[in-house]
């Protein structure tokens, strides 16, 4: 299925192709027409990707393959909800926690690999004492990094950003690689980990 223009602008500023999220689910789609973005969507998966001037991803659930991203004539951006390189890949709010690796998001250049193209934006985020639950500090990494991306929004879609590459290793978790016995996102974070610890100091 081919991507929706669902923005309608005389003469826009730029051609964005937003791949994920909907209109519903964040406030970025508004920003791009705010700034005069003529914006297309879709959450499919695609195989081609032409004639835009830049590519948003922000909660696209399908893998770019390299020949997609080789179609591509414009820069590739996507939001991740991590501070890269730890945590590329699934469930990033779970890893920082029970890694003890830090919280945070990022913005970067997509390459082939998942979540290792370099860096164009990114900020620790501390949680309050009020934010127990998974649930709790994913919502305020979403408010992180939409708001991340508003501060530098003209520079993104004019690609006037500098790429710093990631550096170091990092880490990276597939969906699979969450605990089975992971009692769920509303579950209390430290109380939650304490008892996957006990379960697996049992096992081992």
């Amino acid at each position: 299925m081919q991507p929706k223009l669902i923005t309608h602008i005389t003469a826009p500023d730029k051609r964005v192709l937003f791949l994920g999220y909907t209109r519903e689910k964040t406030s970025l789609i508004e920003e791009l027409e705010k700034a005069n973005c003529a914006v297309w969507h879709t959450d499919n998966h695609i195989e081609c990707i032409k004639d835009f001037d830049v590519v948003i991803s922000f909660g696209y659930r399908h893998i770019l393959k390299k020949s997609v991203i080789e179609s591509a004539n414009a820069p590739i951006i996507n939001l991740h909800t991590s501070y890269l390189p730890w945590n590329r890949g699934a469930h990033p709010n779970f890893w920082s926690f029970f890694d003890c690796t830090p919280s945070g998001v990022s913005i970067h250049l997509v390459d082939e690999g998942i979540d290792t193209g370099p860096i164009l934006y990114q900020r620790y985020v501390n949680f309050t004492k009020e934010q127990k639950t998974f649930s709790q500090t994913y919502t305020q990494l979403i408010v992180e990094i939409e708001n991340l991306f508003k501060e530098n929004i003209r520079e993104i879609i004019h690609g006037t950003y500098e790429a710093t590459p990631q550096r170091r290793k990092g880490s990276y978790h597939k969906v699979a690689d969450l605990p089975p016995q992971f009692r769920g996102w509303d579950s209390n974070i430290q109380e939650e980990i304490r008892r996957l610890d006990s379960l697996i100091a049992i096992r081992g």
